[in-house]
């Protein structure tokens, strides 16, 4: 067996949440394998509405195992109160949930340096959702982490270690600082992440793979935050890209299947950095309207934007994407006229090509579709599409050379259309 691979295309809030719920049913095990709880995933049935941060989606499926690989940071703190949320809903998930030992802690001070770090660039910052993410990752690197697994092997020594050094650098940032309400609860919910199956993933994870089970890796954030090969400096501190889930997991790269790849029909971007794309008008304030473009986890507004090709041309390219999920299709329902960036001009030349400069002024070269005006939310079936959608899905399936196999018609699960899924256009 191999494992496949969802993941976004954009900048994340694609909506991977619910396909991951909408795809489970099909496999064994669900596992997570980058990110942390600065991102959410919604998934929305049965007229309830739930966000996840470090937990996998899967979990809402009975009888499916879910893990969090060694490529997520935890924030002990954050996953309690996200476990007991979804235990006072009636999903127990102690026997359901593993946790790779080897998955890096986020720890309170992380928390103030991300906020220390973010008040000492001023103009300059990147927008950081405040979660110590890029600390916990920092230390990761720099070999200064502390992981699940050492919850069991002389733990107190070794933090109180690591909180000496960070406390030094919020002094030499002249950032205050109330240690005590940093760490409240802190503790209490590290012996409460020892409650759940604390493993060695990469060895489980290949030994099912051995046993002939299906697994479904989950991505957080979208590709063009990947740390390598998005609009960098204003990207994510992980790899987000299908590469991660390889070393997220502990997977080897010939056992990688089916890559999904996640979009929406029009962009959205939170925070700061580059956005070619970008409406700052009416248009973009219906969008984001109609869309519900608020993050699931911080509540800030998302900018919008018409689709961009350049950019998602880009991100199919690097993840070797196989299959692509078109969300929120409806949200477009009220547009006379469709527009979709198939090219960039940058200083008077013409490129197809995500360019280096991402801070450049990228003028954004618009082909135009009629749009539907038509209902879609309602919709179960590709036979009711509107000619003008299916137009729409023909021309992205031209620029993109890959089939869109999956169209989401709103967030609840039931509001999924499938038109294929063997990799060829129903039709065909």
């Amino acid at each position: 067996m191999k494992v496949d691979v969802l993941l976004g295309l954009q900048w994340g809030d694609e909506g991977k949440g619910k396909i991951v719920d909408v795809l489970t049913p099909e496999y064994d095990v669900i596992a997570r394998f980058q990110g942390g709880p600065n991102a959410g995933h919604t998934l929305e049935f049965n007229e309830h509405k739930y966000i996840l941060r470090s937990i996998p989606s899967g979990i809402f499926q009975g009888g499916k195992m879910n893990i969090i690989g060694n490529g997520v940071v935890i924030d002990p703190l954050l996953f309690r109160q996200e476990a007991e949320a979804l235990a006072a809903e009636g999903h127990d998930l102690t026997k359901r949930l593993s946790v790779s030992k080897k998955a890096h802690l986020i720890l309170p001070t992380h928390r103030l340096l991300d906020a220390a770090y973010e008040a000492a660039k001023g103009e300059s910052k990147i927008g950081t959702t405040g979660k110590g993410i890029g600390p916990a990752y920092t230390d990761k690197v720099s070999r200064n982490g502390l992981r699940v697994g050492d919850v069991l092997h002389d733990f107190e020594n070794k933090y109180r270690l690591i909180r000496a050094k960070h406390e030094t650098i919020l002094q030499s940032l002249d950032f205050a600082y109330d240690m005590n309400e940093a760490e409240a609860g802190w503790f209490e919910a590290l012996e409460y992440l020892k409650k759940f199956n604390l493993i060695d993933s990469e060895h489980v994870i290949n030994q099912l793979l051995k046993e002939g089970k299906s697994v479904l890796a989950e991505g957080a954030q979208g590709t063009m935050l990947d740390i390598d090969f998005g609009s960098y400096p204003y990207v994510t501190s992980s790899n987000t890209i299908c590469a991660g889930c390889c070393t997220g997991l502990g997977v080897a790269p010939h056992k990688i299947g089916e890559v999904y790849g996640i979009f929406k029909a029009y962009c959205t971007r939170v925070g700061s950095g580059p956005f070619p794309t970008e409406l700052s008008d009416e248009t973009g304030e219906t969008i984001c309207r109609a869309g519900h473009e608020f993050g699931s986890v911080t509540g800030r507004k998302r900018r919008c934007g018409w689709i961009d090709l350049v950019a998602l041309r880009y991100a199919i390219l690097i993840n070797g994407v196989t299959k692509l999920i078109m969300m929120k299709s409806d949200v477009l329902d009220t547009f006379p006229t469709i527009k979709a960036c198939v090219a960039y001009s940058i200083k008077g030349k013409e490129t197809t090509e995500f360019p280096y400069e991402t801070d450049a002024a990228i003028e954004p070269l618009y082909v135009e579709l009629p749009g539907w005006e038509t209902p879609m939310s309602h919709m179960q079936s590709e036979d009711e599409f509107p000619e003008e959608f299916n137009a729409y899905l023909a021309f992205l399936e031209e620029e993109l050379e890959i089939p869109v196999g999956i169209v989401s018609v709103g967030p609840d699960r039931e509001q999924t259309i499938v038109r294929y899924t063997d990799g060829s256009a129903s039709g065909n």
